[in-house]
């Protein structure tokens, strides 16, 4: 049954009206309308569309994680919001394809129009970045110097103000090194899991040194990567030499938050750890399709540009390039594989563990 005492009409309610007329063609201003400025116009603004909906979601997981406790309850909304802006973050990847129906020649019909304008001025996809944890000391030094140098004043105290906020990747810092995994009754998962590594490692030694198959030149050279795998491991176990590499940007999450994210990842399938696994998982796909849009964005600019500037007077191709894989947010949740251990190797959860642990990790 309706709600509603006054009648509501489609395109009122959507106001159509405004969003219909909002493109206005530059090239118009000055010569014979560009076709395809049409479409540029559109592509850009449906992003922005989106992007207000991945804000409205991201800021209701901010709010969830801004409590004291996360409740599973609350997590699982948390997973169904994050998976939302995922699926939006594909519309979006996909979406280039449709802007790389335009020709080179086409865009430059109309691209001169448009200087200074630049899609580096997107303030909702700077927001996005700044509140998912990717601030100025993260980016790589080309980009900390040009992030706010093409915004208007307002814009730019905007988002040099919500810099100084937690972000995503703070907030859930935090609420790793809270959760109660590591160290329960007589259960100390770190120094288990330190043992069960060190007998995997000196286990690969010995399969390396007894094969006869291999030369004494590569099973030098085995041995010799395997000692990389084994100080990777030692960092993890050593307060100071992981400090030392936090220090240097190898990680960034905390010592004690790196180790309860392995945890989760270590024992996935066990009911209590399934939510914060599945939520660790969403933030790894959101900075994967984020990487992915750069990615395909600088090939797109590339394919549109070749070597030109771009319009906001950066170098193109180029800048985005080198953006793609310095200027990520989740990383440590991708190199976590690295020291996952076989399911037949890892210490078990006692009955008792598993009990106390119950089904909530609320954060006490």
């Amino acid at each position: 049954m309706k709600k509603n005492t006054t009648p509501v009409y489609y395109g009122d309610y959507l106001h159509l009206d405004k969003i219909l007329s909002a493109q206005e063609l530059q090239s118009e201003k000055y010569a014979t309308a560009a076709h395809e400025e049409t479409l540029f116009i559109i592509v850009h603004q449906v992003y922005e569309l989106w992007f207000k909906q991945m804000l409205h979601e991201l800021n209701t997981v901010l709010d969830v994680f801004t409590q004291e406790a996360v409740e599973d309850h609350q997590l699982s909304t948390v997973v169904h919001r994050l998976n939302r802006v995922i699926k939006i973050q594909k519309l979006l990847n996909d979406q280039i394809s449709v802007m790389e129906t335009m020709t080179p020649q086409e865009f430059l019909s109309f691209r001169d129009y448009l200087v200074p304008a630049s899609g580096f001025q997107s303030i909702q996809f700077k927001m996005l970045e700044i509140k998912l944890g990717l601030k100025t000391q993260y980016r790589i030094d080309f980009d900390k110097q040009s992030f706010y140098q093409r915004l208007e004043p307002k814009d730019r105290e905007f988002l040099q103000n919500m810099e100084t906020k937690n972000s995503l990747f703070e907030m859930v810092n935090d609420w790793l090194e809270r959760l109660p995994l590591l160290d329960f009754e007589d259960f100390k998962f770190w120094h288990l899991y330190e043992k069960a590594t060190q007998e995997m490692l000196q286990s690969d030694r010995e399969i390396i040194q007894q094969n006869e198959t291999l030369t004494d030149e590569e099973k030098h050279k085995e041995l010799t990567e395997l000692g990389k795998t084994e100080a990777s491991f030692n960092a993890i176990f050593d307060e100071a030499g992981y400090h030392t590499l936090l220090q240097e940007g190898h990680f960034r999450l905390s010592q004690k938050a790196l180790m309860s994210a392995l945890f989760i990842h270590q024992y996935c399938e066990e009911p209590v750890f399934n939510l914060p696994f599945q939520f660790l998982t969403c933030l790894t796909e959101i900075d994967e399709n984020l990487t992915l849009w750069r990615y395909r964005h600088a090939m797109m600019v590339q394919r549109m540009l070749g070597t030109k500037i771009g319009t906001g007077g950066s170098s193109g191709h180029d800048y985005l390039k080198k953006t793609t894989e310095s200027n990520r947010i989740f990383k440590d949740f991708f190199n976590m594989s690295t020291f996952l251990l076989p399911k037949e190797v890892l210490p078990a959860l006692p009955v008792n563990v598993k009990k106390n642990l119950g089904f909530s990790l609320s954060s006490v």
